[in-house]
């Protein structure tokens, strides 16, 4: 792979595999980043990368839905290879406003999928990130296997699902070589504040309540998102065309229990002043429509076929998580103020 375009490599997961692939993996190729720069989307997590890898890394402000600007850079970067990240991805989002999730996460596929195609002779692999949530919800057992039917139940997992079976549809009817990877909750660092373990940790350590939806029963499997950018070079480089592989951290544990480790966690690194718990400060609130009761992935092909698990347990990386945020609280107090999208105005029109 010479040309790798990265879309959505601004973003949480996405800036951890550019900074992955570039730093620790024995990838030699240049990566092209393509990012819209939504509200999730900032260049700053990449500071360090523009300035280290002159020669190897180009950032691209573009949107995967302008069909005609995608083959542009297809076409002007001799993109070999791509890896998918690019999506609009909070359930609570695409719930009040569906209609962006199905603009990008479909029709952007669509547009990707279609210059890979113009360009197959020289296309190596088309890697499309997906999620666990497309099987749906499961009972109290079993897991979710590559072979478990889709049933979606937000616009969000039903869009991913449409984009799936597109990439899927690709290389049936036209030979696109690609591979899919579905994976579980992930948490780490650069992870934007509205998603759980971040909110959590800086309301935590702001003082503020605490919300958990509904009872806080639900169960999540916890992937750390590091051990998940090992999961997709691992498959990029060895996966079978055509295939799917399910990705997961292992971790399963109900929501009330992951916001109470991660109040102990807090109380034991930074006691608030009157010697309180953090606990107290947790809050129920009402649950939020369609809410999938447990998802919990087996990851036993990629285990098997690829010799891949994931190295981090829930509590270290929960803790190396927090230490993140405490750490960089000028990035989010950026982030929380929105002062990066300023930045990003003035300087990518």
């Amino acid at each position: 792979m010479k040309t790798m375009l990265v879309t959505g490599g601004c973003g949480f997961i996405g800036a951890n595999f550019v900074r992955y692939l570039l730093k620790e993996s024995d990838f030699t190729g240049r990566i092209v980043n393509l990012d819209k720069l939504t509200y999730a989307g900032n260049p700053e997590n990449l500071a360090d990368i523009q300035t280290d890898y002159k020669d190897r890394y180009r950032f691209i402000k573009a949107d995967i839905c302008d069909g005609t600007r995608m083959a542009e850079i297809f076409e002007k970067y001799e993109i070999d290879s791509v890896c998918h990240f690019a999506a609009e991805s909070h359930v609570d989002r695409s719930i009040v406003k569906p209609d962006e999730f199905i603009r990008t996460n479909i029709v952007g596929t669509f547009n990707l999928l279609e210059c890979a195609r113009t360009y197959r002779n020289r296309m190596i692999l088309f890697h499309h990130i997906s999620t666990d949530e497309v099987y749906g919800s499961l009972g109290r057992e079993g897991h979710f296997k590559e072979t478990t039917p889709y049933k979606p139940n937000s616009p969000y997992s039903a869009s991913k699902a449409a984009s799936d079976h597109l990439v899927r549809a690709y290389y049936k009817t036209y030979g696109l070589p690609m591979t899919i990877s579905n994976c579980s909750n992930n948490y780490g660092p650069y992870q934007f504040p509205e998603k759980l373990i971040p909110l959590i940790i800086l309301n935590a350590l702001e003082g503020k309540s605490l919300p958990v939806y509904g009872d806080g029963r639900n169960v999540r499997d916890w992937l750390y998102v590091k051990d998940h950018c090992i999961a997709i070079w691992t498959i990029m480089k060895n996966g079978t065309p055509g295939e799917t592989y399910n990705v997961g951290g292992n971790s399963e544990l109900e929501n009330i229990k992951l916001v109470e480790m991660i109040c102990d966690i807090l109380d034991e690194k930074n006691p608030l002043s009157d010697g309180g718990s953090r606990r107290d400060l947790i809050t129920f609130v009402k649950d939020r429509p369609g809410h999938d009761l447990r998802y919990a992935v087996d990851f036993s092909k990629l285990s098997k076929n690829l010799n891949w698990r994931p190295k981090q347990s829930l509590e270290t990386g929960i803790r190396d998580t927090i230490q993140w945020y405490m750490d960089n609280r000028k990035w989010v107090e950026r982030v929380k103020s929105g002062e990066y999208q300023t930045w990003i105005k003035s300087h990518y029109r």
